[in-house]
């Protein structure tokens, strides 16, 4: 099997597992934690931490928003099954970056590294992250040069896989729905939550040897399990959430 090939293989394998990656983040942040020396940290440093941690986040939630929002049917979807693309999406975010929900992710994850006051961690989350979606992105792209051809191609020639390398934006041809935003993503904040929770659990157990979870957190986190319990309740008992022509 050639390197491609394995890449490939590799990449539709991981693709249909993606969505266990925070597991992993969960069972490995345990070292990291259980070592940091919470009590070297001065006010100043922690609060910085908090900062990083909060923006990160949030600019990869609106990264996600924006991508959900602004996406027809069957492209950005939660499949695992197989890759699906019945259109391939090159204006909006994506005239910008091929792979804008993948760094929406990372950047997230970023920010909930960033939360647990270890550099190291952040930097293991990161090179994870990278080995883990590279493959990842690799499949999807080859899926899409098969179905779309000469159109991807000059596509990813102009339009960076991760990073922007230019602001050429070009406007979404679909409009931005905030029902698709609404629908979609509560699952994906959720689990944003309940990773921001699990750290701060931690740290203070380690630091105070009792389970313990910070009062912003608390607050935080119950308002936006209600958030979530509406939205899920509205996405399966009623018709409130849905919506043609979208995933």
């Amino acid at each position: 099997m050639s390197l491609e090939q394995s890449f490939e293989k590799q990449g539709n394998f991981l693709f249909k597992y993606r969505g266990q990656f925070p597991i992993f983040l969960f069972l490995l942040v345990l070292p990291f934690i259980y070592l940091s020396s919470f009590e070297s940290l001065s006010d100043n440093i922690v609060l910085s931490y908090n900062y990083i941690a909060v923006i990160l986040s949030i600019i990869g939630f609106l990264i996600r928003f924006y991508t959900i929002g602004t996406t027809p049917k069957n492209t950005s979807g939660r499949n695992t099954n197989k890759q699906i693309a019945e259109t391939l999406n090159t204006t909006g975010i994506y005239s910008l970056v091929r792979h804008p929900l993948y760094l929406a992710n990372y950047l997230i994850w970023l920010g909930i590294s960033f939360y647990s006051y270890n550099l190291y961690f952040v930097i293991f989350m990161s090179l994870l992250f990278w080995l883990y979606y590279e493959r990842i992105m690799f499949a999807e792209e080859a899926f899409l040069k098969k179905k779309f051809n000469n159109e991807f191609l000059i596509w990813s020639n102009n339009v960076s896989a991760f990073f922007p390398r230019n602001l050429s934006f070009i406007s979404s041809i679909i409009k931005f729905s905030t029902i698709s935003v609404l629908r979609r993503e509560y699952s994906s904040f959720l689990s944003a939550i309940t990773a921001f929770v699990y750290i701060d659990i931690l740290r203070n157990y380690f630091k105070f040897l009792k389970f313990h979870i910070s009062d912003g957190i608390l607050i935080i986190s119950i308002i936006s399990l209600c958030v979530v319990l509406v939205l899920r309740t509205l996405k399966h008992y009623t018709l409130l959430l849905n919506e043609i022509d979208r995933s």
